[in-house]
């Protein structure tokens, strides 16, 4: 049975309750074990009815000491029981009732069980995580300070139009590759904070390519361009798909990586220096991105090699869904050729359709080389690349 003599003493002076004086109360109370007692002094005029009543509220003994004004004992209860989780140790499955308190803090038992779908580290982890985040904040990058719009020359409107076109397309999958991560955030247990950071700075990447490119688009005079049935098809398999892992092979290992060749080519063959700029700074971002991709993959892969096949799966079946999409939307291709041919003359058109079917070879290659980086045998990754959708992301 606990000792009756009190084991903590706090004197108010004359701090009432209305003061502050319930801060010192629990800080001592928190010193005690349960049935211990606390001795409490205080000269405040309201401290025997105000604490009384606290008490009460609080579940805890309140005992007025005969003879010495201003003097109680206060009994520290049952504390609520808690969960102890670990700030390094990473649980392989997170429970529901440990609700949105971060790793390593303590959990009050009885809190209600938050609707994370994503609870086991299998489902969501990768290595390098902490690296790439750091990497992402470390490189954000500004639209309006870090673009110098003022440098922007004054183009022909055909190659004008054909950036604003490429612009268009580009911020319509950013859209997706936007819309993609922040669906599954929700879901993620935040036991798993390292994953919801990095995804959230995804988000943050691609509404900034979102304006930046929009930007673009609008800052030579031409305008946004004109999106094509072939590509909202293409995009919608990816906003539908259920499976987060799925969903980040197909988003950040396919197409992400795909259009990392995409952004290379047009910072190389851009015709000014404020597109070039967009193109380096957006594939910097995009780098990021696939490298969680891939280092999910990895995770999943090691522990379940099988899902090879499950994700060859997906994309042939995302090719099925898409076969009545012959190629490219001609927006975009035609935009591609003038904007790497550098005009619409004979010449300037052979030059572009041929720099373009040197890019669709780069993008295959890149695919495949991905692909067997992730394990993948040379002929199972050459159908995949083959079955990814014309629509590059």
């Amino acid at each position: 049975m606990p000792d009756s003599i009190p084991k903590q003493r706090v004197d108010l002076e004359d701090l009432s309750l209305h003061d502050g004086a319930a801060v010192l109360l629990r800080r001592a109370l928190a010193g005690l074990a349960a049935g211990e007692w606390c001795e409490v002094h205080g000269d405040s005029a309201e401290l025997a009815g105000h604490l009384a009543v606290w008490c009460r509220k609080q579940g805890i003994r309140c005992e007025r000491q005969s003879g010495v004004p201003g003097l109680f004992r206060i009994e520290a209860p049952q504390r609520p029981p808690v969960i102890f989780t670990s700030r390094t140790e990473i649980a392989e499955t997170a429970e529901a009732h440990w609700g949105i308190a971060p790793r390593g803090a303590r959990i009050e038992r009885g809190g209600p069980e938050l609707g994370f779908t994503l609870r086991r580290k299998r489902d969501v982890w990768a290595s390098e995580l902490n690296s790439i985040y750091s990497q992402a904040t470390t490189n954000q990058w500004s639209a309006t300070r870090d673009i110098a719009w003022n440098e922007l020359p004054k183009l022909p409107d055909d190659i004008e139009g054909a950036i604003a076109q490429v612009m268009t397309f580009l911020t319509e999958n950013e859209f997706a590759a936007l819309y993609v991560p922040a669906r599954f955030i929700p879901r993620i247990h935040p036991h798993y904070s390292e994953v919801v950071e990095v995804l959230a700075m995804q988000v943050v990447d691609e509404a900034r390519h979102k304006e930046a490119f929009t930007r673009r688009a609008e800052a030579g005079g031409a305008g946004l361009g004109t999106t094509a049935v072939s590509g909202q098809l293409s995009l919608k398999t990816l906003l539908e798909e259920p499976d987060f892992t799925t969903a980040t092979f197909l988003l950040c290992v396919m197409g992400e990586g795909t259009f990392l060749t995409l952004l290379k080519f047009l910072a190389d063959h851009a015709p000014d220096p404020v597109t070039a700029a967009l193109a380096r700074l957006a594939h910097r971002d995009e780098a990021r991105h696939v490298a969680f991709g891939v280092e999910h993959m990895r995770y999943i892969f090691e522990r379940a090699p099988e899902t090879r096949l499950s994700m060859a799966a997906a994309v042939e079946s995302r090719s099925r869904m898409l076969a009545s999409i012959s190629g490219l939307s001609p927006y975009v291709h035609d935009a591609l050729v003038i904007y790497a041919g550098g005009g619409v003359s004979n010449a300037h058109v052979r030059a572009g359709a041929r720099h373009v079917a040197d890019l669709q070879r780069e993008m295959d290659r890149t695919r495949r080389d991905r692909l067997q980086s992730l394990g993948f045998d040379p002929g199972l990754a050459a159908n995949m690349s083959a079955y990814h959708t014309k629509n590059f992301m």
